[in-house]
């Protein structure tokens, strides 16, 4: 036995000093000693001697997987003697036989071993009670009498049982469910009436000796009030008692809050709506509403809080499902009694679950919604949960440096509190839907408050307003926004016109622009506040904000604000080009350093705003060139400037030339989203004329930098951007623009080159032909070289970052291809320098089109079929326009497609994408017999059918549909008929 506690206690250290051999050689030994027939004697034994609490809980823990794994093959001696010690050792005895001075009590453990042995107890329970051990719960309560250690442990033991069976806070299983059904069916029968006793006698007698012993009775208690006899509980004793323990002031607040807990389950507890008003009426639930004044932070007044909380919910039941009108009187009569001290505790108290307050107060604010118009006492509640919702949202302003300067601390923070506010914003939107007046009227007062306000807390009072206020747009349409009458115009204009002192501050600043940009449907109709707004960007309140993040956001805010005004700002485009001079020269300026203005909101959507402001028609055109001409010639002249330098072998550091030309290709690539192609190539051509400078400028530099990538793409996505701006007049630019990226492209850069070919081919069609004729060759021949001929592999390890690029690099082959097909330029692939690839291009789609594991690539690929059937298989005075096409199509492409792939079991007709494929396959073979004839269907039926072991009936009935006109029925037929010989074949074949 020494041998076995010495390896008990060295698999359990944690310490690092045993040696991980001796660790595994000590786990090993016990674990053999777990097989043993004797371990429940050996675990007993232990437990009643040896003082080790790793000792202790290593042999209740045995003792629970025993019983637990191996019930049903125990014996039942050693049932019996198992049930007999722990019971025993529960109720504080001695056992049998071990009468040892030395002998150890496991109830004088600490609480982890207590609870370990409830568990032990509640899993006997699970298996043994009411039919096999039936008197466990009534032998257990004449030991309640020998004082502290039964009573604490009989709590363990309840609270194990609810954890364990009862208690539906987890996920049961049916099995689990029957039993705890049962256990609470024999316990109503048998015992809670006792058990109920002994918990108001217990409770009575040490309330005062021993109040954290009733604080653990009462917790138990509470656990069990929802399915007891409430009568049980509510009756002239346990009520009373239950208040009087609250309302006490001298007893601990633990106490106080467990009884609060209990008078919670019983207002919560599920009956008929009659019988719970009568209850809640009788319980008179105000003499505890002074208690959350007294101290708001306390332990107690969170359980007060609760507790009114859960009154005022089952109050509003009431009065929403009680039919008679009385009764709804006189809930919504003891509603308004506790509403106040509801509203009180949300304000001022920690309440554990704020989720369940809101849904009070929006199942509140809902029975309001058709009511109209509002009582003076209606309107009073709604100004108190609009004071909740601002109080909740506020910010600790012990977070406000890190707020500010956004460190992890305030990451942290504005995430938690984004979250937690949520709820509140439905419930103002709510709120403001209901009583849309009062909202506005009380967030002017607040915003009014809090600028006036010179506290420590005017920082977060402004940005709580301000966000009431952002939050509250939600519940406003468009038509209401536009005509903005009354409180909500006044709210608007003071909005714009108000100056806050604490503008600099981060959060201010952001949502500041936020609700600005909200509510600019309001300017659009009422223009006048034009300037207003724009001072509010312009300024240092947005793009001149001394914080680098609320510059960004009030860049990208403004580019929305001027898509939304558009023709109305002309008149002011002079003085915005004037304001921004600084912004646009920062961010271009030689040597500024990109690495801050990284992601989405990385500074270019001021140029963006500039190119929506200065490329409208109604900006006249002499001035729109100058504009343009005074921001594009600059920045063409910076690039052609640094790559002249780079040319030279000891110029200045070139990462930051890099990084100065990656910024000034995307302010170039957002200032010409504001052109639209019609203006650029007819109305204005001079317009066109400087993008094509600009791009002639920009392309120099995949010659000087050619392999450096993120200056490729930059230049790539300008190159698309062009493509949509200049139209057909950019192809003179195509060859060596093309050529230059192809050249020294990665895998990667593939991806981004063949989605540029997929634009200039959706945008032109077939006028792009004599390009693509003269690039696809080059670029067949990189890709076909990089991807592999074989599946990628799958399994661990396999999702390296080289193949995640290598799959993606082939499906957007699959794109372009099906691009090609699609557009009428399936002829580039028979061009004397193409048709090399042809061969392999057909074996990788015929192999994709069988078998890929993603079923949309396979659709593309039969409709990739489909087309150069169409387009090849015309026949020219008895000669094939691609020799050998047409046998692969019936020979090889008809028979592993077409039918070979469906009969496999992993075509899941069930599937909505594989249907969609399945039609697609169903339409190929009505195209090849359109264009083959008899000589399709004789292959087919003869040669495939045979091997798929289709009998003669079907495949006659086959040929009849397929000659028919109704694809519909063909399409039912053919899947009924690969149905029928999978059933057949039950799976054997195998694709070819």
């Amino acid at each position: 036995m020494e041998d076995l506690e010495k390896a008990i206690l060295i698999s359990f250290d944690e310490s690092g000093r045993v040696e991980s051999a001796l660790k595994l050689q000590a786990v090993g030994f016990i674990d053999k000693i777990k097989e043993s027939p004797l371990i429940c004697s050996i675990c007993v034994e232990r437990l009643c001697f040896s003082k080790l609490v790793q000792v202790q809980f290593w042999c209740l823990q045995c003792l629970h997987d025993v019983i637990r794994v191996r019930y049903s093959s125990m014996s039942l001696d050693e049932k019996g003697f198992v049930r007999k010690s722990v019971f025993s050792m529960a109720c504080f005895e001695r056992l049998e036989g071990v009468d040892d001075e030395s002998s150890v009590r496991v109830l004088e453990g600490p609480p982890f071993i207590k609870n370990k042995l409830a568990q032990v107890l509640v899993t006997l329970i699970y298996f043994e009670y009411p039919l096999i051990w039936s008197s466990v719960f009534v032998d257990y309560l004449p030991h309640l009498g020998k004082g502290a250690p039964v009573i604490d442990m009989f709590c363990r033991i309840l609270n194990a049982l609810d954890d364990e069976l009862i208690s539906l806070d987890y996920t049961r299983t049916q099995d689990e469910l029957v039993v705890a059904t049962r256990v609470k069916d024999a316990m109503r029968q048998q015992c809670v009436a006792q058990i109920v006793r002994a918990w108001y006698n217990i409770v009575s007698l040490y309330r005062n000796s021993d109040p954290d012993l009733c604080s653990s009775v009462l917790d138990s208690m509470r656990r069990y009030i929802s399915w007891i006899d409430i009568g049980l509980i509510v009756n002239d004793a346990f009520i009373p008692l239950l208040f009087e323990l609250i309302l006490v002031k001298g007893l601990p607040e633990q106490l106080r809050g467990s009884a609060a807990g209990c008078v919670l389950a019983v207002v919560s507890k599920r009956m008929d709506l009659q019988a719970k008003l009568s209850l809640l009426q009788n319980l008179k639930i105000s003499r505890v509403f002074g208690l959350v004044a007294e101290d708001s932070d306390s332990e107690l007044a969170s359980k007060i809080a609760s507790l009114l909380t859960g009154y005022a919910t089952e109050l509003l039941e009431c009065s929403k499902k009680l039919n008679s009108e009385d009764l709804k009187q006189t809930s919504m009569e003891l509603l308004d009694e506790v509403l106040p001290s509801v509203f009180f505790v949300t304000q001022n108290c920690e309440v554990d679950n704020a989720f369940s307050i809101v849904q009070f107060l929006l199942g509140f604010v809902a029975t309001m919604k058709s009511l109209s118009p509002l009582t003076e006492k209606q309107l009073l509640h709604v100004g108190q949960i609009l004071e909740v919702i601002r109080t909740q949202i506020c910010y600790d302003p012990i977070y406000r440096n890190n707020l500010d300067v956004f460190d992890k601390i305030g990451r942290e923070e504005e995430g938690r509190m984004v979250e937690f506010r949520k709820d509140f914003f439905v419930l103002l939107r709510s709120v403001g839907r209901v009583a849309p007046d009062v909202t506005q009227m009380f967030i002017r007062n607040s915003l009014g408050n809090a600028v006036a306000s010179s506290s420590d807390r005017n920082v977060e009072e402004v940005e709580a307003a301000l966000s009431l206020f952002y939050a509250f747009g939600e519940s406003i349409n468009d038509e209401v926004m536009k005509v903005g009458n009354g409180p909500l115009g006044q709210l608007v204009l003071m909005l714009l016109s108000t100056t806050f002192a604490c503008h600099s501050n981060r959060l201010v600043a952001l949502v500041y622009l936020e609700t600005v940009t909200r509510y600019m449907k309001f300017v659009q109709v009422n223009d006048q506040y034009l300037h207003l707004v724009l001072a509010a960007f312009l300024d240092e309140r947005g793009i001149h904000h001394p914080n680098i993040n609320v510059s960004r956001r009030a860049s990208y805010l403004f580019m929305r604000v001027v898509k939304s005004l558009k023709a109305k700002l002309v008149p002011f485009i002079e003085n915005i080009l004037q304001n921004l001079q600084d912004t646009v020269a920062q961010f271009t300026r030689m040597n500024s350093m990109s690495k801050e203005l990284s992601g989405s909101e990385d500074g270019s959507h001021i140029f963006e705003a500039i190119g929506l402001l200065i490329g409208m028609e109604d900006v006249p055109p002499e001035k729109q060139s100058e504009y343009l001409s005074s921001l594009l010639t600059p920045l063409c002249q910076q690039v052609e400037v640094l790559l002249i330098n780079a040319k030279v072998q000891n110029a200045e550091d070139p990462v930051a030339k890099i990084a100065n030309i990656q910024q000034i290709i995307m302010a170039i690539n957002a200032l010409s989203k504001g052109f639209s192609e019609r203006l650029v190539t007819a109305s204005r051509p001079a317009i066109g004329l400087m993008f094509k400078q600009t791009l002639d400028v920009l392309l120099q530099i995949l010659v000087v930098f050619p392999k450096i990538e993120p200056l490729r793409t930059k230049v790539t996505s300008f190159i698309h951007r062009m493509v949509d701006t200049l139209g057909a007049s950019v192809f003179p630019y195509l060859p060596k623009a093309l050529e230059q990226l192809l050249a020294e492209s990665e895998p990667r850069e593939l991806v981004g080159f063949l989605v540029l070919i997929n634009q200039l081919i959706c945008k032109f069609n077939t006028l792009v032909r004599d390009i693509l004729e003269e690039i696809y060759p080059a670029v067949a021949g990189r890709i076909f070289n990089i991807l592999p001929r074989d599946p990628f592999p799958s399994g661990p390890g396999s999702s390296t970052e080289e193949i995640r690029e290598l799959q993606e690099l082939q499906r957007t082959l699959y794109t372009f291809l099906h691009v090609i097909a699609t557009h009428d330029l399936s002829s580039v692939f028979l061009s004397p320098r193409s048709r090399g690839y042809l061969d392999p291009m057909m074996q990788l789609l015929l192999r994709t089109a069988c078998g890929h594991k993603d079923t949309l690539v396979r659709k593309a690929c039969v409709q990739i079929f489909i087309r150069l059937i169409k387009d090849w298989c015309t026949r020219s005075y008895g000669e094939e326009m691609v020799p050998g096409f047409q046998s692969f199509i019936i020979e090889v492409f008809a028979t592993n497609c077409c039918l070979y792939s469906v009969l496999d079991r992993s075509f899941e007709f069930r599937d909505a994408n594989t249907l969609v494929l399945f039609g697609e396959i169903v339409l190929a073979q009505k195209i090849m017999y359109e264009k083959f004839g008899n000589e399709f269907l004789i292959h087919f039926v003869s040669k495939g059918f045979p091997a798929a072991h289709c009998p003669q009936d079907l495949a006659e009935e086959y040929c009849q549909k397929l000659q028919g006109s109704d694809i519909k029925a063909l399409k039912s037929f053919y899947q009924s008929l690969i149905e029928s010989l999978r059933h057949q074949q039950n799976g054997s074949l195998v694709f070819r």
